[in-house]
Order: structure tokens, then sequence, then C-alpha cells
């Protein structure tokens, strides 16, 4: 299955971008974009706001002079608020999506709070509103030609295994894996990927360090901090079943993206390679696991 290689595409939150206050050193979209056509990624998801042009139209452009193709991208939204309408933001959004030809749109059930360290508890109402937007919203993301999916993540309204729950029953939109994320929210990565093959139409790609998850599903330690210290491993160096993940989905005629996303914090600008060095590991680890499913 040699066509896993046109399907892995990257994410700037390996590069250190991400759209929290004070995450860290940022890179320029330049670089960034250089460095994953330089390690032969064929696409990326956009990032942050501002990361790339906010003009649609300009933003395709940016991608396609360095001969990337766009994957879509991660747009945290309220969904749980009876009073707040997400479907604006999500259109807006849309256009570069439909400008770059991008096909996936990420979505994550944002809490309205800055960071990922904490979130509310959601009650019974919230959680029919957030449902019920979800299913709106992949509807008008289809009407654009976009598939939409929901990301599990934590520090969301839509984290642990409870809430996957509450999403694989009460709606009807696919799922982006994120083995990091469900790992660190509670969820087994593995299993979720055997027993609900069908849902999963995105894939975000990220090996952990299981003992800083569990610190952080504790208490004992926030997210950002574990992050910092170095919780995501390169794919093969922490303690996810990638290989079984991906054969799995494989195996089910699986033929959406593989996007190598380990969040990165940067103190700052690196004299070494930089992160780059743990993307170049982790595409090798991939296309190791693609040459054994031949």
């Amino acid at each position: 299955m040699t066509e896993i290689a046109t399907r892995i595409a990257g994410a700037p939150i390996s590069w250190g971008v991400c759209e929290v206050p004070g995450w860290g050193w940022q890179y320029d979209a330049a670089t960034v974009l250089a460095e994953m056509r330089a390690v032969g990624l064929a696409a990326t998801e956009f990032g942050p706001d501002g990361f790339l042009p906010d003009d649609p139209a300009d933003k395709a452009k940016t991608l396609a002079d360095v001969g990337l193709r766009a994957v879509g991208g991660f747009v945290p939204v309220v969904l749980h608020d009876p009073s707040h309408d997400p479907a604006p933001e999500v259109a807006a959004a849309l256009e570069g999506f439909v400008a770059a030809g991008a096909g996936t749109l990420v979505l994550a059930a944002a809490t309205g709070q800055d960071g990922y360290d904490d979130r509310p508890a959601l009650d019974s109402a919230g959680w029919s509103t957030l449902l019920a937007n979800l299913d709106k919203l992949s509807e008008l993301a289809a009407s654009r030609g976009v598939l939409a999916t929901v990301h599990p993540h934590v520090g969301t309204m839509v984290e642990n295994a409870a809430d996957v729950s509450q999403v694989l029953d009460g709606s009807s939109i696919g799922l982006t894996l994120d083995t990091g994320h469900l790992l660190i929210g509670g969820v087994d990565p593995v299993a979720l990927a055997v027993e609900h093959t069908a849902r999963i139409r995105h894939t975000h790609l990220k090996d952990v360090d299981a003992a800083w998850a569990a610190r952080v599903q504790s208490g004992e330690v926030g997210y950002t901090d574990a992050v910092r210290s170095g919780m995501y491993r390169p794919l093969g160096a922490g303690d996810i079943d990638i290989t079984t993940i991906v054969s799995t989905l494989e195996k089910s005629g699986y033929d959406g993206w593989y996007v190598l996303e380990q969040d990165t914090i940067l103190r700052a600008r690196p004299v070494d390679d930089g992160p780059v060095a743990d993307v170049r590991a982790s595409i090798a680890h991939l296309q190791s696991i693609a040459a054994g499913l031949e």
C-alpha cells in the first residue's frame, strides 16, 4: 500500500506554531512550509489564524507556490452555548478551504476559554446543543464539498471516553482520530480504531510518553507543561501502537490523510535542525509500517 506515502501530511504545530497565547517561540510560515517540502510531505493543514494569509485566494497561492496540497484545518468553535451560533465563523473558514481545494474540516468543541488546561462541566442542555451543532455544521461543510469531522481534544468539551461515546451515539459526524489526544484524554486509540473504524474519517498521528499522559490525566501536571516537557514523541518512540492503528484503517479501506502532528513548544529559535528532525523520524516510521502492509 505504497499510496500511503501520498497521504502523509504535516501540521504547523509540529513546528511549534499554535493558536494558544504564550505557547512559545513561533516559526514563520515560509520556513515551516519549506521544511515540509524538504522532508517530502505531500500536504499540510492550515495551522492557526494568521499563520497563512487570511484571504482565501492568497492562502491557496501560498501553498501552491511551494508545491503543497491543502488538507484543511483545525477550527475550534464553541458548540455547547445555545446563545452562540457557530455557523457564521465556520462558513467563513470554509471559504479558505474551498479556495485552496482542501477537503477536511477538523472541528474542536472549544470551551470559550484560552488554552487547554481546564474545561467547564457540560449539562444535558449543553450536550444537546453541541450534538445538534455538530450535525448542522457537518451539513454546512458538505454543502461546500468539504468533509467535517470532530476532533476529541484535551481541554475541549469532547475529551474523554464518555464524551466520545456521546458524540458517537448522538451525532452522525465523522471523527478525527488523534492518537495522542485520545490517549491523554483516557481513550484507548487502538480500541477506538478497531471498534469504530467506519466513523474515522481523518487521522492525526502522534506518539506519546504514557507516563506523562497519566500525569496529565491525574491532574498532577497541566497539559501545556507536559507538552513543554516532551510528552509527545516521534512516531515509534512513544507508547502508542501506531502500527495496529494504521493497519486497521488501511485494511478497512480508509483513504484519508495521515497528518503527522506532534505538538511542540519552543522556548527560542532552535540552533540545531529543530522540530524537523522529529518529523523526519515520524515519516520514516510511517513509511516502514506502509512497507509492511504491502
